[in-house]
């Protein structure tokens, strides 16, 4: 200790006009104590005021820089002395060190800086405004090729001074991407792949990067794919798996890049992983078989990927992920439904899977989750039986294969997103197929159940989606006992709210459910179309020059039914329809126009 007071003391009086000689033991006596108890030193530095004395210590012709550089990366390895570095000026000298060619100099300024900048916003911020960030890229350029040990070492220095310095700073890291840094670490990342620290260096640096949208589109144009792929077939520790995961995982959201990793290989990969740790309960392998499994799910969201992978049905790796659905992971099952979902995004595929029996393996797998289901099972299932259901053909097959019945297990979920895939189903399900639609509209339970949803105010969705299969019952079974059904479960109101949506399609929908309902069952719906003020909203869509004009037309249609009704006539009569109505015969569109004339006839009539 006494040594360290003297040395100190010794620094601020001989830095001015020292020797080398004399300094060196100084310095040397720095080290030493920082190497037995760095905290304690760097405080007794601090304190003494020679940070102040280093910046005039930092010159390129100086023997004593390298050491220097040394105890200021020791003392900022501690949090509390960052700001105290950058208040003593110690950047702009540090910076300017680094054009200098000496190799030790450049490799303590390296870690002298790196760790200045470690998680402080003002070290950072120095570093920045001194340009040191544009050297150090300039460096990775020209060591790049170099695989000496010197050379790696500084490579690995400098890819954490960058990491350091960028690290959850979206203004630097693009500062960063910018200069070029991603071409210049991919490359390093192929050079040097058996160097573990440089390798693991890379990528942290990736994993900060890759985040950022402007980042993907440059690794898009690199072999990083190729690389990645290549380095992750050679490990064995987990930790080491994980780091490359946590790169993969944000590249494989560009469509780009989730081709390139199909095309090099990842996916085969990734089937290995799931084979042997599908049966583990060691945590390693429970969290790389999630991974391993989300992951293949993301590159099946690319639509290049997808069909590729699909290979029109026969492809391997589409076999392979079938056979996860029987499973008795939770999480393979989980998987596998998803990417049934994600294969299942055009007609083609579609067809050929409910030919080829996914259907069946797919109600097996719901029907293994109805009591105290897995949600986010149910969900994924549901998602995929919804998808297989929109090409026209396939409706009728899984009708008959009695997909309704399966979904209908679960009407008594309280889970909004298996509530709003549940309904999905059942509306794709019974477009255009009148017989469905009747059996399920005369359904009480599920017509009461779709009015209760119609209330979920908290859910958006569900709320929405139950509105739509209810006029979708009607639209497509155009049964007067769904009618009755559905104004004894109090749902003409909610029909009747729906025609005030926002969305077109879904006000236009409940125009013709009502419009049938006008026409099939008036006299029972009568009341209820009162008490829902219907004619009053009626008169506003009419109004109003925003409404599109299927929203005019419809809405024309639905006021010549409802005069069939005395107590609805009453109203249309009060409030002046035929004035409105007179004003769009003259409206721009024909079809428009048109009924404005048949609507007015007919109003002229009954009044």
């Amino acid at each position: 200790a006494d040594n360290l007071s003297e040395a100190l003391k010794k620094l601020k009086i001989t830095s001015t006009d020292s020797t080398a000689g004399s300094l060196e033991g100084c310095l040397d006596c720095l080290l030493q104590a920082l190497a037995q108890n760095n905290m304690e030193t760097s405080e007794k530095i601090q304190k003494s005021g020679v940070l102040q004395v280093f910046a005039s210590l930092l010159t390129p012709q100086s023997s004593c820089t390298a050491k220097v550089a040394n105890i200021i990366a020791e003392v900022a390895r501690n949090e509390f002395m960052r700001n105290p570095c950058v208040d003593a000026g110690l950047i702009p000298p540090l910076v300017q060190l680094l054009n200098c060619k000496d190799q030790e100099v450049l490799l303590q300024t390296g870690r002298a800086l790196g760790n200045i900048c470690y998680d402080s916003h003002e070290g950072r911020n120095a570093v920045d405004h001194a340009g040191g960030a544009h050297i150090v890229v300039d460096h990775l350029r020209s060591l790049c090729s170099k695989t000496d040990p010197a050379s790696e070492k500084l490579l690995t220095v400098f890819c954490g001074m960058l990491m350091n310095y960028s690290n959850e700073n979206d203004t630097l890291q693009s500062q960063l991407i910018n200069m070029g840094v991603i071409p210049t670490l991919v490359k390093l990342l192929g050079i040097h792949c058996q160097n573990a620290a440089l390798t693991e260096m890379c990528l942290v640096a990736f994993g900060n990067l890759a985040e950022l949208e402007s980042s993907k589109e440059q690794f898009a144009y690199t072999n990083i794919a190729e690389e990645l792929v290549k380095l992750f077939k050679k490990q064995i520790e987990h930790d080491k798996k994980e780091m490359i995961f946590e790169v993969l995982a944000p590249l494989a959201e560009n469509d780009v890049i989730k081709l390139q990793l199909v095309e090099a290989g990842l996916v085969e990969c990734l089937l290995e992983i799931v084979q042997k740790t599908v049966d583990s309960d060691k945590e390693d392998d429970i969290a790389e078989l999630k991974t391993a499994s989300d992951l293949m799910v993301l590159l099946l969201l690319g639509d290049e990927s997808m069909q590729k992978l699909f290979e029109g049905g026969k492809g391997s790796v589409f076999q392979r992920v079938l056979s996860w659905i029987p499973s008795n992971s939770h999480q393979l099952q989980l998987a596998g439904a998803l990417a049934i979902a994600n294969f299942a995004r055009n007609d083609g595929n579609c067809i050929h899977m409910v030919d080829n029996g996914i259907v069946q393996k797919l109600m097996d797998l719901l029907d293994r989750h109805v009591e105290d289901g897995n949600v986010t099972v149910q969900h994924a299932a549901l998602s995929a039986l919804r998808n297989l259901a929109i090409p026209v053909v396939n409706k009728a097959k899984m009708l008959s294969a009695g997909v309704a019945e399966a979904v209908l297990k679960f009407l008594r979920s309280e889970m909004p997103p298996v509530q709003f895939k549940l309904l999905g189903t059942l509306r794709m399900l019974i477009d255009a197929q009148a017989e469905a639609a009747e059996q399920l509209g005369k359904n009480v339970k599920l017509v009461e159940r779709l009015v209760e949803w119609c209330e979920a105010k908290d859910h958006a969705g569900v709320m929405g989606e139950s509105n739509r299969l209810l006029s979708a019952l009607i639209r497509h079974s155009k049964s007067k006992d769904v009618i009755r059904t559905i104004v004894q479960s109090g749902g003409i109101k909610h029909l009747v709210t729906m025609a005030t949506s926002e969305h077109v399609i879904m006000q236009n929908e409940a125009l013709v459910a009502l419009a049938l309902i006008a026409a099939l069952e008036l006299v029972t719906a009568e009341k209820d179309l009162e008490n829902a003020q219907l004619v009053q909203i009626l008169h506003r869509l009419l109004s109003d020059d925003r409404s599109a004009p299927e929203i005019k037309y419809n809405s024309m249609v639905l006021i010549c039914a409802l005069i069939g009704s005395e107590p609805l006539q009453k109203e249309v009569q009060s409030m002046a329809f035929l004035e409105v109505i007179s004003k769009l015969r003259s409206h721009e569109n024909k079809t428009v126009a048109q009924q404005a004339s048949l609507t007015e006839q007919r109003l002229a009539v009954e009044s």
